[in-house]
C-alpha cells in the first residue's frame, strides 16, 4: 500500500478491515493471536500513514474533497485512530490537527463517526423541557437512566439546513472528546427519536442550571461550585478547546450538587482565529470580551480571548450584575467599540476574598 496515494489507502483500509473481521468471524479465528498481532501492526501502519496526510496541505485538501461512502470511511478511520490513542507520543500539536481535520471533514461531507450513534432511547417526553437559542431539550430514558436529548432547532428553509447540520457536527465532535468530572458527559447521538433530526444525548441534570439551583437553594456552597466551574474551564483549555459561551445558563448541576459545563455549540479550538470564532457566535454578547466584538481594534490577528466571561459568570452567580451591561445587546457592542468597559464595583475585592 505504501506506493499508493495515502488518502486512497486510508479510505480503503477501513473497508478492508471490516471484510477481514467478518471473514475471521465466519472462520472462527477472531481471537487468533496471529490475527490480533497483524491487526495491531496494521494500526501502527495506518497511524503513520495518517500522520503523513495530516502533515501535508495537499493531502488534507484531498481529504476534505471526499464525499459519500469515502468520506464516511475516512471519518470512521480518524475517529478510530483518535479513540485508540495511536497518535500518542508524537508532536503535542499533532492530535489537535487530527481533531480539527475530523471536524472539518465531518462538516464538509455531512457525515459523523458511526461509533457515536446509539440505539434504544425510549420514553421521550412529548414536549420540550427547555428551549435555547439554537435548540430544544427533551427528557427521555437510555439504559435505565434519564437522559437529555438536544435537538437543534430549524427555522430556515432547506437552504439553511446544511449550516445547521455543520453546527451539529462541530458541536458533537468537540464535545465527545471532553471527559472530566465538571464537564457534562457526552452519551452519544440518537437518530431514532425524531425521524428528521439528530439529537445529542447526555445525562439528565435534574437540578437544572446553576442559576436555578441557587435561586431555589440560596448561596450555600456557591464558592465550591465556582471552583468546580474554574476546574472545568481549565480542563477545556488543557484540551485546546475554548467554550465560547460560558454563562450561568450553560452550567448545570447534577444529583450530587456538582457543577458541569455544558452547551458546546459555540466552542472552538484554541488556535481558531477571532474571525472564525465570531462567525460562529450568537446569543451571549454581554459575555464577550472587547477582542471578540472588534478584534482588529484590539490588535489581535489570532483568537486570544481574555476570559472576559469568567468574572462575569462569577458576578452573576453572586448576584452582582454590572448595571452598565443592562442595555440591549446591540448597545453593549457599541459601548465596546468606544473602548468602554464596566467600572469595577467598590465591593469587588471583598466579594472575591470573602469566606
Amino acid at each position: 500500500m505504501a506506493s499508493l496515494d495515502p488518502v486512497w489507502s486510508l479510505v480503503q483500509s477501513s473497508q478492508f478491515r471490516i471484510k477481514l473481521l467478518k471473514l475471521s468471524s465466519v472462520l472462527g479465528v477472531s481471537n487468533d493471536r496471529r490475527l490480533r498481532d497483524a491487526l495491531q501492526k496494521d494500526d501502527a501502519d495506518i497511524a503513520r500513514l495518517f500522520k503523513l496526510v495530516v502533515g501535508s496541505d495537499v493531502h488534507k485538501k484531498a481529504v476534505l474533497r471526499l464525499k459519500g461512502g469515502s468520506a464516511q470511511n475516512c471519518v470512521d478511520l480518524i475517529q478510530d485512530i483518535l479513540d485508540k490513542g495511536s497518535l500518542q507520543g508524537g508532536d503535542a500539536g499533532f492530535t489537535l490537527k487530527a481533531r480539527r481535520l475530523l471536524v472539518k471533514l465531518s462538516a464538509a461531507s455531512d457525515t459523523l463517526p458511526s461509533s457515536l450513534f446509539i440505539e434504544g432511547v425510549s420514553g421521550l417526553d412529548k414536549e420540550a423541557t427547555f428551549g435555547g437559542t439554537f435548540g430544544d431539550i427533551y427528557r427521555a430514558s437510555y439504559q435505565g437512566q434519564d437522559v437529555a436529548l438536544k435537538r437543534i432547532r430549524v427555522f430556515q428553509r432547506d437552504s439553511g439546513r446544511h449550516k445547521i447540520r455543520q453546527r451539529f457536527c462541530r458541536e458533537a465532535l468537540l464535545w465527545q472528546r471532553l471527559q472530566y468530572p465538571f464537564v457534562l458527559p457526552f452519551t452519544g447521538i440518537d437518530a431514532e427519536s425524531f425521524p428528521s433530526f439528530l439529537c445529542m444525548v447526555s445525562p439528565w441534570m435534574r437540578h437544572g442550571t446553576i442559576l436555578k439551583h441557587l435561586a431555589e437553594n440560596g448561596n450555600a456552597n456557591v464558592d465550591r461550585r465556582l471552583f468546580e466551574i474554574a476546574q472545568g474551564l481549565a480542563y477545556l483549555h488543557s484540551q485546546d478547546v475554548i467554550h465560547g459561551d460560558l454563562r450561568g445558563s450553560n452550567i448545570l448541576v447534577d444529583d450530587e450538587w456538582h457543577a458541569h459545563l455544558a452547551d458546546f455549540g459555540l466552542a472552538v479550538f484554541s488556535d481558531a482565529t477571532a474571525a472564525t470564532h465570531t462567525s460562529h457566535h450568537g446569543g451571549s454578547v454581554r459575555w464577550m470580551g472587547p477582542e471578540l466584538h472588534y478584534p482588529q481594534s484590539c490588535g489581535l490577528e489570532e483568537f486570544q480571548v481574555t476570559n472576559f466571561s469568567s468574572p462575569l459568570t462569577i458576578w452573576v452567580v453572586h448576584r452582582h450584575w454590572p448595571s452598565e451591561l443592562s442595555p440591549a445587546m446591540y448597545t453593549v457592542s457599541a459601548l465596546f467599540a468606544s473602548s468602554f468597559t464596566p467600572a469595577r464595583p467598590h465591593s469587588a475585592i471583598s466579594l472575591m476574598m470573602r469566606r
